[in-house]
């Protein structure tokens, strides 16, 4: 291998700016073992309160993991393989959404950029209800990541 340049070390502008541009990323939650569990999700970045929200149903393990340990990272590719974003803190899980237009279902629907919002806010509501929805809620605390520039 040849010597080539060492990674840059973004600044919390720069990775909060990749956080906001990307939608999708790897959550980890903690198995009983101690091992990692990774799932990739669909998220949202409010970098102002410095929350990752997650849309998930109450049924799923991640959910169980979480409650159970509430240790969590969020990992986001940048726009190619040498740059990332690594997300980290504790995580709340709401109550499930069980009434069409309630505070929970309302930041479901909050969640979803404008330009994707559904034409009928009642249906997706009752959707959510129907799917026993609930919102993970990653509180960051430390926010790292790095980007290699590299000539092509």
């Amino acid at each position: 291998m040849t010597q080539g340049p060492a990674p840059r070390t973004l600044s919390d502008e720069d990775l909060s700016d990749l956080l906001r541009k990307q939608r999708a990323g790897t959550l980890a939650t903690v198995k009983r073992t101690g091992h990692p569990h990774l799932t990739t999700m669909l998220y949202s970045w409010d970098a102002d309160a410095r929350v990752v929200r997650f849309s998930t149903t109450a049924d799923r393990i991640k959910v169980k993991q979480l409650r159970r340990d509430p240790h969590a990272a969020l990992h986001v590719q940048g726009d190619d393989m040498w740059s990332f974003a690594v997300a980290e803190g504790e995580a709340a899980v709401s109550g499930i959404t069980t009434l069409p237009g309630d505070a929970v279902g309302r930041e479901l629907l909050g969640m979803i950029p404008a330009e994707a919002r559904p034409e009928d806010e009642g249906a997706f509501l009752r959707q959510q209800v129907a799917e026993r929805r609930v919102v993970i809620r990653l509180k960051v605390d430390r926010l790292y990541g790095t980007a290699l520039d590299v000539n092509g």
